[in-house]
């Protein structure tokens, strides 16, 4: 039973998923921590966390790891199929409807929208991430060397075009070392 829940679970969000895999994590928190109590929302944030350094599609991978924990391979399994199937229909029929209305003005208005949708998704799952991280605690309680590592990676990344995995690993390193000093 628990394999056809993880299954319908991910279905759902890949369903629901546009914009790609940065606009599904506010789906995929909501399915997982939320709606099935199968994570904390301190292991979502650390899946985000793996999910970036992990070759591969975020979105499958992230579902491939929630399937894990809850169910062991099989429920990665499922938790993938689960993930690939509304994908593989609906960009089938995206892509027959597009190849056929592209030219229309329509079409191009509906994907305007859908731009816009995808940006607002990722920035709230930006801001609510970005905000339990650098305030645990809420307000009063800012973690400053988390503000200083995302300042910093984010000028490393963007200012001098380091590789954004190099700078995770940078972080990770840090974080590893200022834990072992401690």
């Amino acid at each position: 039973m628990i394999l056809l829940q993880i299954v319908l679970s991910f279905m759902k969000v890949a369903a629901l998923a546009f914009g790609g895999a940065y606009a599904a994590f506010p789906l995929v928190e909501q399915e997982v921590v939320i709606n099935r109590g199968w994570m904390t929302y301190t292991e979502f944030l650390d899946l985000v966390a793996l999910d970036e350094i992990t070759p591969g599609p975020i979105i499958i991978n992230c579902a491939t790891f929630v399937g894990m924990k809850v169910a062991g391979i099989p429920g990665a399994i499922a938790a993938s199929i689960g993930c690939s199937l509304p994908s593989i229909l609906i960009v089938s029929l995206l892509i027959f409807f597009y190849q056929k209305y592209k030219s229309l003005p329509m079409m191009k208005e509906v994907l305007k929208a859908l731009k816009c949708m995808a940006a607002a998704l990722i920035l709230t799952s930006f801001v609510k991430m970005f905000g339990n991280i650098i305030l645990p605690n809420g307000f009063p309680d800012i973690s400053i060397y988390a503000l200083v590592m995302a300042v910093l990676s984010y000028v490393l990344m963007h200012k001098f075009k380091f590789n954004p995995l190099l700078v995770m690993l940078g972080c990770g390193a840090v974080n590893l070392i200022l834990y072992l000093i401690k």
